[in-house]
């Protein structure tokens, strides 16, 4: 029976891993592999966090040829139910997703989804890679973010809060915690790419995109 590889993430530095692991099992078979994240959020309601995963996490998808990274937002459905679904219709044979203490995927679904996947999805193999709780706090560093514009000045791009006729690019403004200038991530679309760039005391420089800090992204979890 042919293969097929399916690696289901959640924000945070495990996903990497996850999606490296999942790389070199589909390169040993040479078969398709797709990446999913599930969230129950619109994309366009995501922090910039969340943001910034599903941003690097397509990356990954084009960069190690997967055959598609797979965001399944706005969903109202248990977790299971929507990677049981995906796996059906790619027909996947094998599962790689991350097991905490605590897992963040049975937070949302209130029940071991390994058990609740074994039931739905019978067949297919689950690898269950072992990973470090990244964060306590994802929101810590950030204020909630609120709507924001650059214009143009001078070689660089500043910061408003209210539109003008000036105003370039319009996106969502996330202030860093314990500072009382505006520092922080302006987060807005350009040319269909949804883009993070840093803010310091209202000016933009350049349109790099940057991670998030967090309070604690340490990965001890070891290759």
């Amino acid at each position: 029976m042919d293969e097929g590889i399916l690696v289901c993430v959640y924000y945070g530095p495990n996903g990497e891993r996850l999606i490296q692991r999942g790389c070199k099992i589909a390169q040993t078979f040479g078969c398709p592999l797709y990446i999913l994240t599930v969230d129950r959020k619109p994309f366009a309601e995501l922090d910039a966090e969340k943001s910034h995963y599903i941003t690097k996490w397509k990356q990954m998808a084009i960069k190690n040829g997967a055959d598609a990274f797979i965001l399944r937002d706005n969903e109202e459905r248990p977790v299971y139910k929507v990677i049981a679904e995906v796996a059906r219709e790619k027909g996947i044979t094998q599962i790689i997703m991350g097991q905490t203490p605590h897992s963040r995927w049975e937070q949302i679904t209130r029940e071991s989804i390994v058990n609740s996947l074994i039931r739905e999805i019978p067949f297919v193999d689950l690898h269950i890679i072992s990973v470090a709780r990244y964060l306590k706090d994802p929101d810590s560093n950030y204020d909630k973010g609120i709507r924001a514009y650059l214009a143009k000045e001078g070689p660089y791009y500043r910061l408003f809060f209210k539109h003008t006729r000036d105003a370039v690019y319009e996106g969502i403004f996330f202030k860093e915690v314990g500072t009382d200038f505006n520092n922080g991530i302006f987060k807005f679309n350009k040319e269909k790419e949804t883009l993070q760039v840093e803010v310091t005391d209202d000016i933009v420089k350049d349109f790099t995109n940057v991670a998030i800090k967090t309070g604690d992204a340490s990965d001890n979890s070891g290759p």
